[in-house]
């Protein structure tokens, strides 16, 4: 399966998105990006190793510590962390992991491909999102 389909499919299956490494300050993309996803429709569930809130939404240490099914997990952070991000992930039960813009990993993509995940690297949600003009998916 091609990027176009990945990018396609985990953009209308998924309602929410799991983001490690988002972050409370508004320049960043960490911030911009997931709320920009909230004002199309998506959940959102603020992973960041300070805790605290973020988006006005209770932001969890480690993926391990969220108390609901992870599915999507959108990845902010430097290439050289995601492969342990992956391990995460696979070990959360996600089912897709999104790598945003300007990150890859080849140890990333092997992690999550040999668990049987849809695995996307160096594209941007917002790109993606305003390129196929979907908004979030209703909820079943």
């Amino acid at each position: 399966m091609d990027t176009d389909t990945k990018v396609e499919q985990i953009l209308r299956r998924y309602d929410t998105i799991t983001v490690v490494g988002a972050s409370d300050d508004p320049a960043k993309p960490a911030h911009y990006v997931p709320e920009h996803m909230i004002e199309h429709g998506w959940r959102i569930v603020p992973v960041n190793p300070r805790g605290g809130e973020i988006l006005g939404l209770p932001a969890y240490p480690t993926l391990a510590e969220v108390p609901e099914q992870v599915g999507l997990v959108d990845v902010f952070r430097p290439s050289e962390h995601t492969p342990d991000v992956a391990r995460q992930a696979v070990a959360a039960g996600a089912t897709a992991l999104w790598l945003q813009l300007h990150i890859t990993s080849d140890e990333a993509r092997t992690i999550a491909e040999d668990a049987g995940l849809l695995y996307v690297e160096n594209r941007c949600l917002i790109v993606e999102q305003r390129r196929l003009g979907l908004n979030a998916p209703s909820a079943a």
